[in-house]
Protein backbone atom coordinates (compact mmCIF):
# COMPACT_ATOMS: atom_id res chain seq x y z
CA UNK A 1 0.00 0.00 0.00
CA UNK A 2 1.42 3.48 -1.02
CA UNK A 3 2.36 5.53 1.96
CA UNK A 4 -0.46 8.09 0.97
CA UNK A 5 -2.95 5.78 0.41
CA UNK A 6 -2.59 4.20 4.06
CA UNK A 7 -2.39 8.09 5.40
CA UNK A 8 -5.99 7.87 4.25
CA UNK A 9 -7.43 4.72 5.80
CA UNK A 10 -9.93 4.83 8.66
CA UNK A 11 -8.36 5.78 12.16
CA UNK A 12 -5.34 5.33 10.40
CA UNK A 13 -4.58 9.02 11.73
CA UNK A 14 -6.22 10.05 15.39
CA UNK A 15 -7.21 13.42 15.52
CA UNK A 16 -5.32 16.04 18.60
CA UNK A 17 -7.28 16.51 21.07
CA UNK A 18 -7.74 20.08 22.31
CA UNK A 19 -5.86 19.63 25.24
CA UNK A 20 -2.92 18.10 24.02
CA UNK A 21 -2.85 20.50 20.47
CA UNK A 22 -2.43 23.37 23.33
CA UNK A 23 0.27 21.07 24.61
CA UNK A 24 2.24 20.97 21.43
CA UNK A 25 2.44 24.59 21.09
CA UNK A 26 4.32 25.63 24.27
CA UNK A 27 7.11 23.34 22.91
CA UNK A 28 8.18 26.70 21.28
CA UNK A 29 7.23 28.89 23.77
CA UNK A 30 10.51 29.88 25.75
CA UNK A 31 8.57 29.81 29.23
CA UNK A 32 5.99 27.85 30.19
CA UNK A 33 4.59 27.81 33.40
CA UNK A 34 4.26 24.64 34.57
CA UNK A 35 1.32 25.39 36.88
CA UNK A 36 -0.71 26.37 34.03
CA UNK A 37 -0.09 22.97 31.79
CA UNK A 38 -0.92 21.14 34.68
CA UNK A 39 -4.35 23.12 34.73
CA UNK A 40 -4.84 22.29 31.03
CA UNK A 41 -3.60 18.56 31.94
CA UNK A 42 -6.45 18.55 34.43
CA UNK A 43 -9.33 19.81 32.31
CA UNK A 44 -9.44 16.33 30.37
CA UNK A 45 -10.11 13.93 33.24
CA UNK A 46 -9.32 10.40 30.79
CA UNK A 47 -5.73 11.69 30.02
CA UNK A 48 -5.21 12.73 33.74
CA UNK A 49 -5.99 9.32 34.47
CA UNK A 50 -3.50 8.00 32.06
CA UNK A 51 -0.53 10.22 32.84
CA UNK A 52 -1.04 9.04 36.61
CA UNK A 53 -1.26 5.64 35.94
CA UNK A 54 2.06 5.87 34.29
CA UNK A 55 3.36 8.06 36.52
CA UNK A 56 2.75 5.89 39.17
CA UNK A 57 3.60 2.65 37.40
CA UNK A 58 7.01 0.23 38.01
CA UNK A 59 8.51 2.26 35.30
CA UNK A 60 9.42 5.38 37.20
CA UNK A 61 9.57 4.05 40.76
CA UNK A 62 8.81 6.51 42.48
CA UNK A 63 9.18 6.74 46.12
CA UNK A 64 5.74 8.14 46.77
CA UNK A 65 2.11 7.73 44.82
CA UNK A 66 1.65 10.72 42.65
CA UNK A 67 -2.30 12.14 42.73
CA UNK A 68 -2.56 14.88 40.30
CA UNK A 69 -0.73 16.65 37.10
CA UNK A 70 0.32 18.77 39.24
CA UNK A 71 1.97 16.49 41.79
CA UNK A 72 3.45 14.98 38.43
CA UNK A 73 4.92 17.73 37.24
CA UNK A 74 6.63 18.35 40.51
CA UNK A 75 8.02 14.97 40.82
CA UNK A 76 8.59 13.85 37.48
CA UNK A 77 9.02 17.44 35.22
CA UNK A 78 7.18 19.08 32.61
CA UNK A 79 9.41 17.55 29.92
CA UNK A 80 8.13 14.24 31.08
CA UNK A 81 4.71 15.10 31.84
CA UNK A 82 4.10 16.79 28.55
CA UNK A 83 5.35 14.27 26.64
CA UNK A 84 3.41 11.55 28.45
CA UNK A 85 -0.39 12.88 28.23
CA UNK A 86 1.20 12.98 24.38
CA UNK A 87 1.46 9.53 24.76
CA UNK A 88 -1.24 8.71 26.33
CA UNK A 89 -3.65 10.71 24.40
CA UNK A 90 -1.68 8.73 20.88
CA UNK A 91 -2.42 5.28 23.16
CA UNK A 92 -6.41 6.45 23.18
CA UNK A 93 -6.25 6.52 19.69
CA UNK A 94 -4.86 3.33 19.49
CA UNK A 95 -6.37 1.46 22.05
CA UNK A 96 -6.67 -2.13 20.54
CA UNK A 97 -3.95 -3.04 17.78
CA UNK A 98 -4.52 -6.21 16.16
CA UNK A 99 -1.35 -7.96 16.60
CA UNK A 100 0.63 -5.76 18.80
CA UNK A 101 1.69 -6.81 22.20
CA UNK A 102 0.91 -2.55 23.46
CA UNK A 103 2.20 -3.28 27.20
CA UNK A 104 5.63 -4.08 25.33
CA UNK A 105 5.33 -1.74 22.93
CA UNK A 106 4.94 1.09 25.25
CA UNK A 107 7.25 -0.32 27.48
CA UNK A 108 9.89 -0.52 24.53
CA UNK A 109 8.67 3.38 23.74
CA UNK A 110 9.18 4.87 27.32
CA UNK A 111 12.91 2.67 27.32
CA UNK A 112 13.50 4.89 24.06
CA UNK A 113 12.44 8.00 25.37
CA UNK A 114 14.49 7.83 28.90
CA UNK A 115 17.97 6.22 26.55
CA UNK A 116 16.97 9.60 24.26
CA UNK A 117 17.48 11.67 27.11
CA UNK A 118 20.62 9.89 28.81
CA UNK A 119 22.16 10.08 25.38
CA UNK A 120 21.49 13.67 24.91
CA UNK A 121 22.33 15.08 28.15
CA UNK A 122 26.11 14.44 27.68
CA UNK A 123 26.69 15.78 24.29
CA UNK A 124 24.66 19.03 25.26
CA UNK A 125 21.50 18.52 22.55
CA UNK A 126 17.94 19.39 23.87
CA UNK A 127 16.86 17.03 26.57
CA UNK A 128 12.50 17.48 25.71
CA UNK A 129 12.88 17.26 22.09
CA UNK A 130 15.17 13.83 22.82
CA UNK A 131 12.07 12.62 25.45
CA UNK A 132 9.44 13.46 23.55
CA UNK A 133 10.29 12.27 19.79
CA UNK A 134 11.79 9.09 21.64
CA UNK A 135 8.48 8.38 23.08
CA UNK A 136 6.95 8.53 20.01
CA UNK A 137 9.14 7.83 17.93
CA UNK A 138 7.82 4.45 16.79
CA UNK A 139 3.92 4.98 16.73
CA UNK A 140 4.12 5.02 12.92
CA UNK A 141 3.91 1.23 13.69
CA UNK A 142 0.89 1.08 15.43
CA UNK A 143 -0.64 3.41 11.77
CA UNK A 144 0.58 0.74 9.86
CA UNK A 145 -0.78 -1.97 12.16
CA UNK A 146 -4.43 -0.05 11.84
CA UNK A 147 -4.33 0.77 8.16
CA UNK A 148 -3.01 -2.20 6.39
CA UNK A 149 -3.26 -5.26 9.07
CA UNK A 150 -2.99 -8.56 7.02
CA UNK A 151 0.54 -6.91 5.80
CA UNK A 152 1.89 -6.09 9.04
CA UNK A 153 0.77 -9.64 10.42
CA UNK A 154 2.50 -11.16 7.92
CA UNK A 155 5.72 -8.92 8.13
CA UNK A 156 5.42 -9.59 12.13
CA UNK A 157 5.76 -13.18 11.70
CA UNK A 158 8.94 -13.20 9.92
CA UNK A 159 10.30 -9.51 11.60
CA UNK A 160 8.98 -9.51 14.51
CA UNK A 161 8.15 -5.50 15.58
CA UNK A 162 10.98 -4.53 17.57
CA UNK A 163 13.52 -6.46 15.42
CA UNK A 164 16.77 -4.05 14.53
CA UNK A 165 15.96 -5.02 11.13
CA UNK A 166 12.15 -3.82 10.95
CA UNK A 167 12.89 -0.48 9.32
CA UNK A 168 15.10 -1.90 6.47
CA UNK A 169 12.27 -5.18 5.84
CA UNK A 170 9.14 -2.57 5.39
CA UNK A 171 10.76 -0.68 3.14
CA UNK A 172 11.56 -3.54 1.16
CA UNK A 173 7.96 -4.39 1.32
CA UNK A 174 6.12 -0.96 1.20
CA UNK A 175 9.21 1.79 0.13
CA UNK A 176 8.68 3.35 3.45
CA UNK A 177 8.76 2.60 6.92
CA UNK A 178 7.00 3.47 10.40
CA UNK A 179 9.80 6.57 10.36
CA UNK A 180 8.13 7.96 7.31
CA UNK A 181 4.44 6.96 8.47
CA UNK A 182 5.09 8.43 12.10
CA UNK A 183 6.86 11.79 10.95
CA UNK A 184 3.44 11.84 9.00
CA UNK A 185 1.48 11.64 12.16
CA UNK A 186 3.74 14.16 13.77
CA UNK A 187 3.11 16.76 10.95
CA UNK A 188 -0.61 16.19 10.98
CA UNK A 189 -0.78 17.17 15.00
CA UNK A 190 1.80 19.89 14.62
CA UNK A 191 4.65 18.91 16.27
CA UNK A 192 7.55 21.85 15.77
CA UNK A 193 9.88 20.59 13.18
CA UNK A 194 12.78 19.53 14.96
CA UNK A 195 10.28 16.53 16.29
CA UNK A 196 9.42 15.76 13.34
CA UNK A 197 12.59 16.13 11.45
CA UNK A 198 14.28 13.33 14.09
CA UNK A 199 11.48 10.88 13.49
CA UNK A 200 11.53 10.97 9.95
CA UNK A 201 15.46 10.53 9.68
CA UNK A 202 15.81 8.40 12.77
CA UNK A 203 16.82 5.22 10.82
CA UNK A 204 19.13 7.07 8.44
CA UNK A 205 20.10 10.35 10.20
CA UNK A 206 23.37 10.71 8.31
CA UNK A 207 22.88 9.11 4.65
CA UNK A 208 22.80 10.98 1.74
CA UNK A 209 22.24 14.97 2.07
CA UNK A 210 20.66 14.45 5.59
CA UNK A 211 22.56 15.83 8.95
CA UNK A 212 19.40 15.36 11.97
CA UNK A 213 21.78 14.81 15.08
CA UNK A 214 18.40 14.67 17.02
CA UNK A 215 17.67 11.68 14.68
CA UNK A 216 20.70 9.97 15.53
CA UNK A 217 19.99 10.36 19.11
CA UNK A 218 17.06 8.34 18.80
CA UNK A 219 18.66 6.36 16.62
CA UNK A 220 20.79 5.25 18.93
CA UNK A 221 18.23 5.32 22.03
CA UNK A 222 15.87 2.92 20.34
CA UNK A 223 18.46 0.72 18.92
CA UNK A 224 19.30 0.21 22.86
CA UNK A 225 16.05 -0.04 23.50
CA UNK A 226 15.37 -2.98 20.90
CA UNK A 227 18.02 -4.91 22.02
CA UNK A 228 16.89 -4.61 25.92
CA UNK A 229 13.26 -5.92 24.67
CA UNK A 230 15.74 -8.85 22.64
CA UNK A 231 18.06 -9.05 25.99
CA UNK A 232 21.10 -8.83 23.91
CA UNK A 233 24.40 -9.50 25.85
CA UNK A 234 27.75 -7.83 26.22
CA UNK A 235 28.80 -9.31 23.13
CA UNK A 236 26.05 -8.70 21.02
CA UNK A 237 25.94 -5.36 21.81
CA UNK A 238 28.81 -4.27 21.21
CA UNK A 239 28.23 -5.80 17.40
CA UNK A 240 25.58 -4.33 16.39
CA UNK A 241 26.21 -1.13 18.21
CA UNK A 242 25.69 1.84 15.35
CA UNK A 243 29.04 3.02 15.58
CA UNK A 244 29.46 5.28 12.13
CA UNK A 245 26.41 7.34 14.34
CA UNK A 246 27.96 7.36 17.68
CA UNK A 247 31.07 8.52 16.23
CA UNK A 248 29.13 11.40 14.26
CA UNK A 249 27.48 12.50 17.58
CA UNK A 250 30.94 12.22 19.64
CA UNK A 251 28.75 9.51 22.06
CA UNK A 252 31.02 7.41 24.29
CA UNK A 253 30.32 3.71 23.01
CA UNK A 254 30.69 2.93 26.74
CA UNK A 255 27.90 4.25 27.61
CA UNK A 256 24.93 2.39 25.79
CA UNK A 257 26.81 -0.89 25.34
CA UNK A 258 26.85 -1.70 29.16
CA UNK A 259 24.41 -4.18 29.69
CA UNK A 260 23.06 -2.28 32.55
CA UNK A 261 22.29 1.27 32.14
CA UNK A 262 20.47 3.47 34.73
CA UNK A 263 18.07 4.83 31.89
CA UNK A 264 16.43 1.12 31.19
CA UNK A 265 13.55 -0.29 33.20
CA UNK A 266 13.64 -3.76 33.45
CA UNK A 267 10.16 -3.98 35.51
CA UNK A 268 8.46 -6.73 33.64
CA UNK A 269 5.07 -5.14 34.11
CA UNK A 270 5.02 -2.24 31.36
CA UNK A 271 3.87 1.39 31.81
CA UNK A 272 0.24 1.14 29.93
CA UNK A 273 0.07 4.97 28.24
CA UNK A 274 -2.99 2.74 26.24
Amino acid sequence: MQLERLLKQPNALPSVPKVVRKLIETFDQEDVDAMLAAALIENDPVLTAKLLKTANSAFFGLNRSVYTARDAINVLGLIKVRALVIAASLGEGFHTVGGVNLNQFWRYSLNTASLSRYIALPIKMDENTAFTAGLVHGIGELVMHVGMPEAMIDLDRSVPMLDLKRAKAERGLFGYSYAEVGAALAREWHFPKRMINAILHQTAPFDNDVYEPMAGVIHIGSWRARAEEQQMRSEVLINTYPDPVGLVLGIDPDTVVAEQIPSISRQSEASETS
